[in-house]
């Protein structure tokens, strides 16, 4: 399992929370201390329950989970994209559609328009005017920038990891709404009780979102690569056994 080390974890700020008139009560077990009225985030805390959750998401992996990041704010689309590129999973990094897990066959819908449009030779463009092609393209395009990170989701995620969950309350309640569980990122002015595996941490730094997200990541790469090392062993053995096979049928037709 990929760990984060607390040295990590104080470079990159991410003890600090927001200023103590804005906390949520149900975070104090996660306050350490206060200072210059800012709320210092106990990262000790923080490891616990980053370790927790990576328990949680490499369990999802292990039996072929699909894990849908979320991160539409700023400070997170670029690192929620890039990471959950590099682990083969969804994401959502535009504006929350309303929707998106809930009503998900609408999405499909919508999804499948997008394909349609993006096929070469597309019988939509065909005794089109000019213009009617150019409402097509913008309509791709718009298409693109909202589905391109579940543009090959066929179903609602076994999970999301969700980036600032003040911030994404929306998508909070339509995976809770469901029964998906959900892992988030959450600072001092966010309630934790409304998510599964809240992980601790100050949610506006763009360097603690990529440590944590980025170890995220990590952790299902890791899951992958000894599915994947334990699938290639278990097919050598495989021919291994039926050469074996072969070698003592011939020999038992030469006595």
């Amino acid at each position: 399992m990929a760990h984060i080390k607390f040295e990590d974890l104080l470079d990159t700020g991410a003890h600090f929370g927001h200023v103590t008139r804005k906390w949520h009560p149900n975070y104090k077990p996660y306050v350490l201390t206060e200072k210059n009225g800012v709320h210092i985030i106990n990262l000790e805390e923080t490891i616990f329950l980053f370790e927790k959750a990576m328990t949680f998401i490499q369990s999802i992996v292990k039996k072929n989970g699909e894990i849908l990041f979320i991160g539409t704010k700023k400070q997170a689309k670029d690192i929620v994209q890039q990471e959950a590129d590099r682990c083969g999973m969804f994401y959502i990094v535009e504006r929350w559609l309303g929707g998106s897990l809930t009503n998900f066959t609408t999405i499909k819908k919508s999804i499948k328009r997008l394909k349609s449009l993006e096929k070469e030779g597309s019988s939509l463009y065909d005794n089109l005017t000019k213009k009617e092609t150019q409402m097509l393209n913008r309509e791709k395009v718009k298409l693109s920038d909202q589905h391109r990170g579940i543009k090959d989701m066929r179903k609602p995620p076994d999970a999301v990891v969700i980036v600032d969950g003040q911030y994404e309350a929306t998508a909070i309640k339509e995976a809770t709404g469901m029964n998906i569980p959900i892992v988030a990122l959450i600072d001092s002015n966010t309630d934790p009780k409304i998510v599964d595996y809240p992980i601790p941490a100050n949610d506006d730094s763009l360097r603690t979102i990529q440590l944590i997200i980025g170890c995220i990541a990590d952790s299902i790469l890791e899951i992958k690569g000894a599915s994947k090392d334990k699938s290639t062993s278990n097919s050598a053995d495989n021919q291994n056994s039926s050469v074996k096979a072969e070698t003592v049928a011939l020999n038992e037709e030469e006595e």
